[in-house]
């Protein structure tokens, strides 16, 4: 009897990868603000910034 999965299949944008990072108290109160205002994330504040100055450098 073969064993059937459970859960939802991984999106194919799915992220995989978990980047820890050291942050003081102000970028932290920086990095909620961001996240309160645009009611996301905090992740996607970082995803966001990340993309941000990629696309400022090229």
């Amino acid at each position: 009897m073969s064993q059937k999965k459970i859960g939802r299949p991984p999106s194919p944008d799915s992220k995989h990868t978990m980047f820890r990072v050291r942050l003081d108290d102000e970028s932290v109160k920086l990095l909620d603000e961001c996240a309160e205002k645009l009611q996301t994330s905090r992740s996607e504040v970082v995803r966001k910034g990340i993309k941000r100055i990629h696309d400022d450098l090229h």
